[in-house]
């Protein structure tokens, strides 16, 4: 099985979301990852057939998917990041309704929806109110709505928002055993969780790919980019204002071990109006020291100008 994304564009009005994207995605867990406004959820919603696009075409096995029309939808499931329930419906209820929505035999729905509801450890909220829900709950019950047909193509926008840690490894593990034999989409500003699970990695910028390819071989391109530097704690800030810090861990005795993501060791004036660490940003005799970069190091650096949401 091959989906294939061929030159696919959506524009709205003079605004163009997705710019002409090429990718061919066979079985495994692709990583989407981009700033606010990259076109990450367009394109999705393209990949499900909510949106038509402007220009290209979604192909699976060589196939149009606009031929293949409800055939096509019936192999996807989806999970929105603005995913709409019923209040007063409890979990099974929704999850049976879901099911009917999706052509489910009666017969079979029941005990399709009980067995993820346990999947996603909600068996004991079965006849519980959605309303009553947790942020988090609701999350694992959409994570189950969008495999109850059990699709070959799964595509998830943001399912990690509202868990917790613990919530998380659950469901990086749900989706290891859900794609053994699957097409995974997935997006999340939560960067380890992409960095976990999968096995191939999108960066999306200004609507285009900009970046593609095993974790650890995109990770690769920032080696002799990140740094640790031991720097005076009221140079922190200044530090900040001209390069990228990932982070910054201060010592009782006034300075500072940052974490630096940058082209270059970084010059810091010292706060004497001398240099830090004669000329570079450590302490004197110590050098910065280059780190083994992260993917985390990778979305900081390549979105370092993008403005805040």
């Amino acid at each position: 099985m091959q989906l294939s994304i061929d030159r696919l564009s959506k524009q709205f009005g003079a605004k163009i979301a997705v710019d002409r994207v090429s990718a061919d995605l066979n079985p495994g867990v692709y990583g989407l990852l981009g700033a606010n406004g990259a076109g990450k959820t367009t394109l999705m919603r393209m990949l499900c057939d909510v949106l038509r696009p402007t220009a290209g075409d979604i192909l699976l096995d060589g196939r149009s998917t606009r031929d293949l029309g409800e055939d096509y939808r019936a192999l996807l499931g989806y999970l929105p990041q603005d995913f709409g329930y019923y209040p007063e419906f409890t979990a099974l209820d929704f999850m049976l309704y879901m099911a009917a929505l999706k052509g489910l035999p009666r017969r079979d729905a029941r005990a399709r929806s009980l067995e993820l509801l346990s999947i996603v450890g909600l068996e004991r909220e079965a006849k519980a109110k959605i309303k009553t829900f947790s942020g988090g709950m609701k999350q694992r019950l959409g994570i189950a709505q969008a495999m109850v047909n059990d699709p070959v193509i799964l595509v998830l926008d943001e399912p990690t928002a509202g868990l917790d840690p613990k919530e998380r490894v659950r469901f990086r593990n749900l989706i290891a055993s859900f794609a053994q034999d699957k097409i995974v989409v997935l997006s999340t500003h939560i960067v380890s969780d992409v960095e976990y699970i999968a096995d191939d990695i999108l960066v999306m910028r200004a609507g285009q790919f900009i970046m593609q390819g095993a974790p650890e071989v995109i990770v690769r391109q920032m080696e002799g980019r990140v740094w640790e530097c031991h720097v005076d704690a009221r140079l922190v800030d200044e530090l900040a204002a001209r390069v990228c810090v990932a982070n910054a861990h201060y010592a009782d005795d006034g300075h500072a071990v940052v974490r630096v993501v940058a082209d270059e060791p970084p010059v810091l004036a010292g706060a004497d109006g001398g240099a830090a660490g004669g000329g570079r940003a450590g302490d004197a005799g110590t050098p910065p020291k280059p780190l083994a970069p992260t993917l985390e190091d990778l979305y900081l650096y390549v979105f370092r100008d993008e403005p805040h949401a």
